[in-house]
């Protein structure tokens, strides 16, 4: 008995055993496979047939194609930037509402080709905006400005400056009377003023006034007389070039305008300023260019008509306005008339100045130049009109009212209203507006 307890005891010892070797066997086998790297043959095999089964139960991958032996950095690759923004002629297109609107398919026509550097444009074809401004009105110091002067006086040939007493000198009046080089003629200032509606880029002209006697720039020719107020009103494209003449004096000397080439310098040297404050440098040649109608007022007809005689721009005078401002001088503004028929010339007067005006009219007819006596009629290249206005209006409030208010504007808007005589409109008056 003691034999055969023995034997079942091995018997079942070897049943334990090969049962505990039977199971761990395969254990240590799939330990052993968890610390190796999924085999490459394998994973491609398993993931064609699971896109195999995604495809037949997703319709989304249905057209999707993967070629057989894939690697892992085929499956997975690295994200690229134009996966992330496509460009407009990859497939994959990022689409608005907008897009299905019917101008879509205008907007899917061929494009022209463009080169490259306007490729990155956000606006190739952007318009020229003038930049956003406001009217300017600023005195500028200009060395080719009437005063200081120290030339001769062509009238005499003598010098300007005839009378000294100690360190100072001065000039004596055809009245007699002196006035003293630095009170009198010493300020280079010149008034400028650019409307805010000025452009630049359109034909435009500049106005030279020149005020009359006992007046400054800053009391009488902008507040009183009120010039750069009427240019703005007027809508012309015009800027305005106003150089201070003797200083709150009875005395109408052209100072640098009595001297050759005089008008030439100043209106190159305006041309820097003008292109400085509207705030764009490349325009100097175009207001180096720009044709200049002179105003004289009173005592301004004296340098206005030295600067037609010798000023060596006498063709870019596209016109001449004198109000109350024919004291003499004729033969000067009868010789630019004539030679000059191209422009116009308007002359607009009261009982004082009556008889030089007449005289100058029988001149210009002496040549065969036709005169009209009434500014209703449009101002055309070659007009030359004489107005005589009635008692009731002053000579002191003359550039302000002459033959109708504000003579000036009036000027402006018959000239632009004329193309051959190159002004632009380019806004409404302020009495237009307010219809």
């Amino acid at each position: 008995m003691r034999a055969d307890r023995t034997k079942v005891s091995g018997a079942r010892g070897r049943a334990i055993r090969i049962a505990l070797i039977s199971g761990l066997v395969p254990l240590s086998l799939t330990l052993v496979q968890c610390g190796q790297s999924p085999n490459p043959t394998a994973l491609a095999a398993s993931s064609q047939a699971n896109v195999q089964v995604v495809g037949k139960t997703n319709p989304q991958f249905s057209n999707r194609q993967v070629a057989g032996g894939d690697t892992f950095d085929d499956r997975f690759p690295a994200p690229q930037f134009k996966e992330r923004f496509p460009s407009a002629s990859e497939s994959f297109l990022q689409r608005q509402m907008s897009d299905f609107s019917p101008k879509r398919a205008v907007q899917q026509q061929p494009q022209p080709e463009q080169a490259p550097y306007k490729v990155a444009s956000l606006e190739p074809q952007l318009p020229y905006r003038r930049p956003q401004r406001e009217d300017l009105t600023t005195l500028v110091s200009m060395k080719s400005s009437a005063f200081p002067y120290f030339g001769n006086n062509p009238a005499s040939d003598a010098p300007f400056l005839n009378i000294s007493k100690g360190d100072r000198r001065g000039h004596r009046s055809y009245s007699g009377r002196v006035f003293w080089q630095d009170e009198t003629y010493n300020d280079s200032r010149v008034l400028v003023h650019v409307p805010e509606h000025f452009d630049v880029r359109k034909p435009g002209v500049i106005v030279v006034f020149f005020h009359g006697n006992g007046a400054t720039l800053e009391r009488d020719v902008r507040d009183r007389q009120l010039v750069p107020q009427q240019i703005t009103a007027s809508g012309a494209n015009a800027v305005l070039l106003a150089p201070q003449m003797a200083v709150d004096a009875a005395d109408s000397s052209a100072g640098k305008f009595w001297q050759p080439g005089g008008l030439k310098r100043f209106m190159e040297e305006s041309a820097s300023h003008l292109a400085r404050l509207t705030g764009d440098p490349d325009s100097v040649r175009a207001f180096a260019n720009m044709p200049i109608v002179i105003v004289g007022y009173s005592g301004g007809f004296l340098p206005t008509a030295w600067s037609l005689e010798v000023g060596g721009i006498s063709d870019r005078v596209r016109g001449v306005v004198l109000l109350d401002a024919v004291y003499g001088e004729m033969d000067k503004f009868a010789s630019w008339i004539e030679s000059h028929r191209s422009g116009f010339f308007v002359s607009s007067y009261t009982h004082y100045t009556a008889r030089r005006d007449r005289e100058l009219m029988a001149m210009l007819r002496q040549k065969g130049i036709s005169v009209s006596e009434d500014m209703d009629r449009p101002l055309r290249p070659g007009s030359v009109v004489f107005v005589e206005t009635g008692d009731g209006i002053t000579h002191r409030d003359y550039v302000n009212r002459a033959w109708t208010q504000y003579p000036l504007k009036d000027v402006l808007v018959k000239m632009s209203a004329t193309p051959a005589l190159a002004l632009t409109r380019v806004a409404a008056s302020s009495s237009e507006s307010s219809r």
